[in-house]
């Protein structure tokens, strides 16, 4: 039986697709490890976002056919790159595209033949519905990918041209792969897309994400639903009563708005308008509500008038979740080309300035939960004895965590109700 290794950079999204490909290899007869030492060939399923995320996917390829593996480059980043990969790294021995990947074990049944190429030159990506994940992460949580690629063209965003337009899962299979999930002992379904919002619009001709929320809701011992990357026009009233009505639905809305300013959101290529009415409806409609959101600085164009703005609306809105992204340059973006480029200094300044900003204000927020009693998901016991958890408004791997204090034996994915005794600026501090 061979064995294939699998290393995954990148996003949720991402990681859905390695876990589809190990279904695949386990298929068909394939042995499967997470560490490439055990074997001499490796799939590396690659992330091509930001210049960031493309350095440590090829740090990965570099080191391993150092070491003399077969590699095969997976994912966004041979998508982006196929031939130049080849013509830098000639020991590559194929390239997989993004919406490709059904293809993985004809590639690997010819790459000690010939080098291989299976990469569609207009991605259309569509979920394999025949494919049972084998997952990597069972835990606490599980991601649901509802749909992948998109039909916004943001100035900054080489996505679309990745993996194609936007395309739904129907409804039933979403939700009987939550029941699958919740049979293996996931307490959290977290559904992600590159915009969950405009889920069904493709299959339904509307938008269908409040009642696959109330189908999920009625899922017998399920914990907790979590809903990432929301846009910002498809935040319905009817959603939000959605969102605020079911009880299993955590009251965290994660809608990067990427910025304040109308010109900056123009040149973005994103809804330009107040978003000021609409986080305040979030949280009349929601109470109790945490909201998450992302911004860029350093987007081509960006004055100082506009950075101001920004951190006044920062401070003005006071989030509880906050994610900063100096802009990156991508070959292929409607941005590439646009004047003026913002020197990488002066957006590296931008960043620290925001996140000061944003560090007194999550240190605030956290500060008021001190004193509650407040159910919590167990997500692991620390080499220490500590036992990690998370509250509802906190996603695994990009929030704060709770530490708690306890002599209490615990469960990983039961949901327990701790007080909170003290806090810092992005994790707080229990007891149970």
């Amino acid at each position: 039986m061979k064995k294939i290794a699998l290393i995954s950079h990148g996003c949720a999204k991402n990681l859905v697709d390695s876990e589809l490909i190990l279904g695949m290899l386990s298929e068909n007869g394939y042995e499967i490890t997470l560490d490439e030492n055990q074997t001499d060939t490796v799939i590396v399923n690659t992330c091509s976002f930001i210049c960031d995320a493309e350095r440590e996917s090829i740090h990965t390829i570099l080191d391993l056919v150092q070491r003399g593996k077969k590699v095969i480059v997976a994912g966004c980043l041979a998508q982006k790159h196929a031939d130049e990969l080849k013509q830098e790294i000639p020991e590559i021995s194929a390239v997989v595209g993004t919406t490709d990947f059904k293809e993985i074990v004809k590639v690997l049944k010819n790459i000690d033949k010939e080098y291989v190429s299976k990469v569609s030159e207009n991605p259309d990506y569509v979920y394999p519905e025949n494919i049972k994940r084998q997952q990597i992460t069972m835990g606490a949580s599980s991601y649901i990918k509802i749909a992948d690629g998109c039909n916004y063209r943001c100035g900054y965003c080489i996505i679309p041209y990745l993996r194609g337009n936007y395309h739904s899962r129907k409804m039933e299979d979403v939700v009987k792969e939550a029941e699958d999930m919740v049979k293996k002992g996931v307490t959290e379904i977290i559904l992600i897309a590159q915009d969950t919002t405009g889920y069904g619009v493709d299959l339904y001709q509307k938008p269908m994400l409040s009642e696959l929320i109330r189908k999920l809701n009625k899922i017998d011992d399920l914990g907790w639903i979590r809903i990432m990357y929301a846009y910002p026009t498809q935040m319905t009233d009817e959603l939000l009563q959605t969102i605020a009505e079911c009880e299993k639905v955590v009251k965290y809305v994660d809608i990067p708005l990427q910025h304040s300013h109308p010109e900056m959101l123009k040149l973005m290529n994103r809804p330009a308008f107040d978003y000021r009415e609409l986080i305040n409806k979030i949280r009349k409609i929601i109470p109790d509500v945490s909201i998450r959101t992302a911004f860029i600085v350093g987007y081509p164009g960006e004055t100082e008038e506009h950075f101001e703005h920004l951190c006044k609306f920062v401070e003005e809105m006071k989030f509880d979740r906050l994610g900063v992204f100096c802009y990156s340059r991508e070959k292929g973006t409607q941005s590439y080309s646009m004047k003026p480029q913002i020197p990488s200094k002066k957006a590296k300044s931008r960043y620290k300035k925001l996140m000061e900003i944003q560090q007194k204000i999550s240190k605030q927020r956290n500060e008021r939960l001190v004193g509650k009693t407040l159910p919590c998901i167990i997500e692991c016991c620390s080499d220490e004895g500590e036992v990690i958890a998370r509250t509802q408004y906190d996603a695994p791997e990009i929030d704060g965590v709770v530490n708690i204090k306890t002599n209490k034996p615990v469960v990983p994915g039961d949901i327990e109700q701790v007080k909170i005794i003290d806090s810092t600026e992005y994790d707080l501090i229990g007891i149970l």
